[in-house]
């Protein structure tokens, strides 16, 4: 899933609006996204009264938007801002006509009063309350003496309003996907209004009126504009997820599966949570610690070998891992694409790779690179190790719900130093409840030797941990089983999970996979293909070696999906 909207970056570089979006696109419109109710109606399986309910929700919300947009026009000082604000008023009228017209056609009264849900009444509060000036203690547009402070509310109004708009024309962009596969669509009339070229054109418009009303505000004023955005982000969640539902949905999994079956999630550390790979930032620790004991004249504590010299070990050790690597990838390959997955002869592959892994390892552990360093400055590099966007959340949020929800996370990797991946999430409030399967390094006191207790070091040594602990877990309790990675050492693992989820962009891994007949799916077509075939009562939804996998673009989505926004 895209973190902007092609249409979103039409708006003009350094545009607040586009900044704004952004900044909410990546986690919000991906836990809107993935709401039972939206993936429900992408599916075509939403029942009717569920829809209806929602239209009459909508409409509450509909109305307040076009007060508001009454309350910025009377705020706005200048007439072609007016004129705008008019002409966007009338586009919510016109859809609040498509709303009464589609509740006739479902033999629904469109004037029989249907009160608004608490999540309706939070988020139109919210609107009419900014339009009346009440942000951040402000003393309301009746109130305001210059034209400039009710410029300055009209411009609060629009930065509250604005998301919306370009929200409901992604998720028509979003949506609109699911049309093409099934032509007598139920909701083909909703989806298609917001997908039309006539919504985006409105969005765009907002959002460059926003952008006009911004110009000349300060730089404290803006970050009001840019909470308010966030705010109304999160109340459209809200709204989302309190639609009724009466059918069962395929996310949040934590409660699509039985809740007397144990949910485990396992996840693989280095470039899937992390934004670089904790072998180069071990090795220049090393590499420091040498050159701090030769500055303080300690050196005899440590090998003798200049920095200068460890650099250039380490460079020579790393480009023979790359060229090596390549050319492993290379041997492993079948000569002819699988047409279904052959995970035995996927196995067999990887053995070359686990064997290539192991030697790598004695290759560095014979160099010496890793003797010399300091426990506490390991630590200190976890601490300050960066965290794949929303990987923080993500984890931070199963420490808090894993017991509610009966859920167990592992991290299975390949990194040589467990301690790291410790200190990278304890220093992020994220380390409650993980189970690391990693290597350690050895020491004499706090000094690292340069010699590692290797016990994951391959594929191979993966997917082995992988069915040991899912062995154990399922002699207790039924599970349902998550595996998040990003390489081809991920691969076995991926296709053992009932769900396999691959984060980042390798194309080794997709090259590997699908040469051995692996299908790499987006997330959302294949939740809303999972939730097709859950309506017509399809046994194994989430099946282990299944041959497919899905993709996404962000931790937010891998939330959205588990978790959702319930829990978010």
């Amino acid at each position: 899933m895209s973190t902007t909207s092609s249409s979103a970056a039409a708006v003009a570089e350094g545009s607040a609006a586009r900044r704004f979006w952004i900044a909410a696109s990546s986690r919000e419109a991906a836990f809107a996204t993935y709401t039972p109710f939206l993936l429900s109606l992408a599916a075509g399986s939403l029942r009717l009264d569920s829809f209806r309910h929602y239209l009459a929700q909508d409409a509450h919300f509909l109305h307040a938007f076009a007060r508001a947009y009454e309350m910025a026009e009377e705020c706005a000082d200048d007439d072609d801002d007016k004129a705008t604000i008019t002409a966007l008023r009338k586009a919510i009228l016109r859809e609040l006509n498509l709303h009464s017209s589609v509740l006739q056609e479902w033999g629904v009264d469109p004037t029989k009063e249907i009160p608004p849900s608490p999540a309706t009444t939070k988020y139109t509060d919210f609107l009419l309350a900014t339009a009346a000036g009440k942000v951040d203690g402000g003393k309301g547009s009746d109130k305001m003496a210059t034209p400039f402070e009710k410029t300055k509310i009209a411009a609060y109004t629009v930065g509250a309003m604005t998301p919306c708009m370009r929200l409901y024309a992604y998720l028509g962009k979003e949506l609109g996907v699911f049309l093409k596969q099934d032509e007598n669509h139920p909701y083909k009339k909703w989806i298609d209004t917001y997908a039309a070229t006539d919504f985006e054109s409105n969005a765009l418009q907002i959002e460059e009126l926003l952008d006009k009303l911004s110009v000349s505000l300060t730089g404290e004023e803006l970050e009001i504009i840019g909470k308010l955005y966030q705010q109304a982000m999160r109340l459209e969640v809200e709204f989302f997820s309190a639609q009724l539902l009466e059918e069962p949905v395929v996310a949040p999994l934590s409660r699509y599966r039985d809740p007397k079956d144990k949910l485990v999630i396992f996840s693989d550390f280095d470039l899937t949570c992390t934004v670089v790979d904790s072998s180069a930032i071990l090795a220049e620790i090393a590499i420091l610690s040498h050159q701090k004991a030769s500055q303080s004249g300690s050196d005899n504590v440590l090998d003798r070998t200049k920095s200068a010299d460890l650099r250039n070990s380490w460079n020579m050790l790393s480009n023979q891992y790359m060229e090596e690597h390549e050319q492993c990838i290379q041997k492993l390959l079948p000569p002819e694409e699988a047409k279904s997955v052959d995970y035995d002869q996927l196995y067999k592959g990887l053995e070359v790779l686990s064997e290539f892994e192991r030697q790598a390892n004695s290759r560095v552990i014979d160099s010496g690179v890793l003797r010399g360093m300091n426990l506490d400055d390991i630590r200190k590099a976890g601490e300050r190790l960066i965290l794949q966007d929303g990987c923080r959340n993500f984890f931070k949020k199963i420490g808090e719900t894993r017991e509610k929800v009966n859920l167990d996370i592992h991290i299975l990797s390949y990194c040589w130093c467990a301690e790291l991946i410790r200190s990278a999430f304890s220093s992020v409030g994220c380390l409650d409840g993980v189970n690391i399967h990693s290597n350690e390094f050895t020491f004499e006191g706090s000094v690292s030797t340069g010699h590692i207790n290797r016990k994951i070091e391959s594929p191979l040594d993966k997917v082995e941990k992988f069915k040991i602990i899912k062995s154990d877990l399922d002699s207790i309790t039924p599970s349902l089983s998550v595996y998040i990675g990003d390489s081809v050492g991920d691969l076995l693992c991926l296709l053992e999970a009932d769900v396999g989820i691959v984060v980042g962009s390798s194309t080794t891994l997709r090259r590997v996979g699908k040469q051995f007949g692996v299908s790499f799916v987006p997330l959302l077509p294949g939740l809303v293909e999972k939730q097709r075939r859950l309506w017509k009562q399809e046994a194994s939804i989430f099946k282990a070696r299944s041959g497919v996998l899905h993709t996404v673009s962000s931790w937010s989505e891998v939330q959205a999906f588990i978790l959702g926004n319930d829990s978010s």
